[in-house]
């Protein structure tokens, strides 16, 4: 129920206001026709939306993990032959989310008040996306819904593990190049200061030029220290802006992503793993290729490879074959298209798919591996000519001790 303020006029013209408590303005409009008042304004009160703020229900915080176990859970009771309804309603007295099971008690009342399971799916876009709802879409169509449940669990699993084998090979990294800029930092703002007191009461002597840098670096970060991190903080807000509200913006960062040295070849073998397990899904559960490439194109990641695929699309419905408008992308690489060619001929796309996508997450696997090995020291190189530069920058005057002292 809602609390509406509303003000009218009465048979005799006066004004009256009020509030109303029902379902929706609809029904307060109706209620006030019944009570012979002519409705002037009907608007939610303040005070019920701001109770509706906290008497709501609860939201969902549903992670990948968590969906992809009750995917799992529902399947398995599925196959063992218990009804959909009934499924729904164990699960969700076992969510440990009041959201969640929210949701799920919501789905089962629709399901019951004669709703599609997916329909009723589809309504909570939050936690089903359109690659859930449609693969439910499909196995109700097909009467499977419990094998393209265990397909649907497998593909999460299979995403979820790409994501923390990515996840793994970024944070050692990001870790170093942190503790890089840090020790950078202390060397410049705190260490450097006291050395410059040193040696200006001791040299008279211009000092060498590596000191002279780090010392005009140093006096700069301390001395200007709100400016600097004003103008840090605009750049990085700027670029942001730029990166994240125009589309010229996400392609050039995109593009870097796919083109950037080392990680580059990383980033391409997991968009096109992802497009390849995501399309052969799709299709293995009974979506349409033109519908199954609408869909696959959200989850790639990457806006160069969406308008790649949204171009293959278009030329699909315009009875082209996959292969060819996939083959003058710069992204996918030949062995793809020649293998989803053949596919396309022998009428084996879908397991195709499957070996190409299995295929990549070894790769991404093995590229993994070898960064983890190759960055290792190629961050402790960096954190030595960082490092060793600022020490021996500070050093120098004392190795060249005599020589400034004299002069």
């Amino acid at each position: 129920m809602a609390t509406f303020q509303y003000k009218a006029r009465n048979a005799g013209g006066a004004a009256v206001s009020g509030v109303l408590t029902v379902p929706n303005r609809q029904e307060a409009l109706a209620q006030l026709r019944r009570m012979n008042l002519t409705p002037l304004t009907v608007a939610p009160s303040r005070a019920g939306m701001l109770a509706g703020l906290f008497s709501g229900p609860p939201r969902p915080n549903v992670g990948a993990e968590d969906l992809t176990i009750f995917t799992r859970q529902l399947s398995t009771m599925i196959s063992a032959g218990i009804s959909l309804v009934e499924s729904l309603e164990i699960l969700s007295e076992q969510a440990s989310d009041k959201g969640f099971r929210h949701v799920l008690k919501t789905i089962v009342e629709e399901i019951r008040g004669g709703s599609d399971m997916s329909t009723a799916f589809e309504k909570h876009a939050k936690i089903f996306d359109k690659i859930y709802v449609s693969m439910l879409r499909a196995g109700e169509a097909s009467g499977k819904l419990d094998a393209i449940l265990v397909r649907l669990a497998e593909y999460k699993e299979s995403q979820e593990e790409l994501k923390r084998e990515v996840k793994s090979a970024m944070t050692y990294p990001t870790i170093s190049l942190v503790m890089v800029m840090g020790i950078a930092l202390f060397l410049i703002i705190v260490i450097v200061p006291k050395f410059k007191d040193l040696f200006e009461n001791t040299f008279k002597a211009d000092l060498p030029r590596p000191t002279k840098i780090v010392m005009a670096i140093s006096d700069a970060l301390r001395e200007h220290t709100l400016v600097v991190l004003s103008v840090t903080a605009a750049v990085l807000a700027a670029l942001f802006a730029y990166v994240s509200r125009t589309r010229q913006g996400l392609r050039q960062w995109h593009w870097l992503k796919l083109h950037i040295p080392v990680f580059g070849p990383l980033f391409q073998k997991i968009a096109v793993g992802r497009f390849t397990r995501t399309f052969g899904t799709l299709l293995q559960s009974g979506v349409p290729i033109v519908g199954a490439l609408d869909i696959v194109r959200e989850t790639v990641g990457n806006v160069l490879i969406e308008e790649d695929v949204d171009r293959a699309r278009e030329a699909v419905r315009q009875g082209e074959p996959l292969a060819v408008p996939l083959a003058r992308s710069k992204v996918f690489p030949l062995m793809v298209t020649r293998m989803i060619a053949v596919g396309e001929k022998t009428g084996a796309l879908e397991q195709l798919l499957d070996k190409i996508s299995d295929f990549y997450s070894q790769q991404v696997r093995a590229t993994v591996k070898m960064l983890t090995s190759l960055i290792e020291p190629m961050m402790i190189g960096a954190m030595g000519l960082i490092v060793g530069g600022i020490v021996v920058a500070i050093f120098l005057p004392i190795f060249q001790a005599p020589a400034l002292i004299g002069k």
